[in-house]
């Protein structure tokens, strides 16, 4: 098995990441010992609105294109489609969310006395 083009291959990942990744891992990474409760919890509420938004992309790649793509009001809903999404997934986890942000937060807390 060759190996060598593991190193490149790592390197293009690292390069081809979004700024929602970025900003999740310095919103976690900002979080220290001397942080409250209510910044821990809003850095894990923060990853888990990104988690969402993840998922929420992956599963509309499964849907099937519409036909009518070339309508003028298709160009319209592409616009506003990635916003549309971080909003909803921000809103979903400022109500109910998954219990991720949570079961981080209580994990943080437990393991690193935060």
């Amino acid at each position: 098995m060759d190996i060598n083009g593991l190193a490149s291959y790592s390197d293009y990942i690292a390069s081809s990441q979004d700024a929602g990744t970025t900003k999740a891992s310095q919103t976690v990474s900002s979080v220290s010992k001397d942080s409250t409760d209510e910044e821990l919890l809003g850095a894990c509420k923060q990853f888990e609105a990104y988690f969402l938004e993840q998922v929420f992309k992956e599963m509309k790649k499964t849907v099937p294109k519409n036909e009518d793509a070339d309508a003028p009001t298709s160009n319209l809903v592409d616009y506003f489609k990635d916003s549309a999404l971080q909003q909803l997934t921000s809103d979903s986890t400022e109500k109910n969310g998954l219990g991720l942000a949570e079961q981080l937060y209580e994990q943080m807390k437990r393991n690193y006395g935060l």
